[in-house]
């Protein structure tokens, strides 16, 4: 990879926009490298400062030690970023906040996307009177009740929260339980990413079960991996929302139009740079 700015960035503010993902031309490392080189590029044409601004972050959900011997890659890929000479990172929607802070020592910025979700939601679902937001795992609860709040608010109404108790073995789902009341409620499973599909799907099949009227999945994330598409092709799903953090490309072009909602997360991005920019508050943005 050769890669240079076409632009003068002495002493400028410099913020990289890159989501790191694969796509049938580059592998997300093939992307990881380029975004890697174009920062030490821009600090060595003197740049100020160097943001890279990451809407989907590689190698986040790899954050701990799940077997013997396993890589912390999270910690990895944050240390490449400060030796690259990176000042900040922005990135939208990690699968765990404080592993994500613990791996840099630079400055980061997080964005969430429960507002993002909660202006289509409430638009969308503005005459449903019996709503529940669900997390589909433990470990989710705190984010969905973060958007179960603002999505109450800003309808103006009571909204019911609940979470799915799972058991994983080799990454497959082999037990799950639901807490939570989402009987004759439209529900909406609350997650950072949809990957495989398997768990969200899991999750529907259980709200349908115990009398949810309708089940939508929103995600910041659409990762969809190895076979989502078919996965995810279910009758117990009403419907999937997810930011354009990664474009649905793995998906069939059928399937998007009739069962996917893809929202625009450029305005939050652009609101964060530009208060990266002057020194105003980030976490402002997220009611901090």
């Amino acid at each position: 990879h050769k890669i240079r700015p076409l632009e003068n960035v002495r002493n400028r503010d410099v913020f990289v926009i890159h989501s790191l993902y694969s796509d049938p031309d580059e592998s997300v490392n093939d992307k990881l490298c380029r975004l890697l080189f174009f920062i030490g590029a821009l600090r060595d044409a003197a740049a100020r400062r160097v943001t890279p601004v990451i809407p989907y972050l590689a190698y986040a959900r790899k954050d701990k030690k799940s077997q013997t011997r396993d890589p912390v890659t999270t910690r990895y890929v944050a240390q490449l970023f400060e030796a690259a000479g990176a000042h900040q990172v922005i990135t939208l929607e990690v699968h765990n906040l404080a592993a994500f802070q613990n791996a840099f020592r630079i400055p980061t910025d997080h964005l969430e996307s429960r507002f993002l979700f909660a202006e289509h939601f409430s638009e969308v679902l503005g005459g449903e009177d019996k709503i529940a937001i669900v997390s589909p795992d433990l470990g989710g609860t705190k984010r969905a009740e973060a958007f179960r709040s603002v999505l109450e608010e800003r309808m103006d109404r009571e909204i019911l929260g609940g979470f799915m108790e799972k058991a994983r073995a080799l990454g497959t789902m082999t037990a799950g339980r639901l807490v939570g009341d989402v009987a004759d409620r439209v529900v909406i499973i609350f997650d950072d990413l949809i990957s495989t599909g398997g768990t969200i799907v899991e999750a529907a099949r259980r709200c349908k079960e115990l009398g949810a009227s309708k089940v939508f999945a929103a995600a910041a994330h659409g990762v969809f991996a190895g076979q989502a598409s078919a996965t995810l092709e279910n009758d117990d799903l009403d419907g999937i929302v997810v930011s354009d953090s990664i474009p649905p490309f793995r998906l069939p072009r059928e399937f998007i139009e009739q069962r996917v909602t893809v929202l625009n997360a450029a305005p939050l991005f652009a609101e964060a740079i530009a208060r990266s920019h002057t020194g105003d508050s980030i976490v402002e943005l997220f009611g901090g």
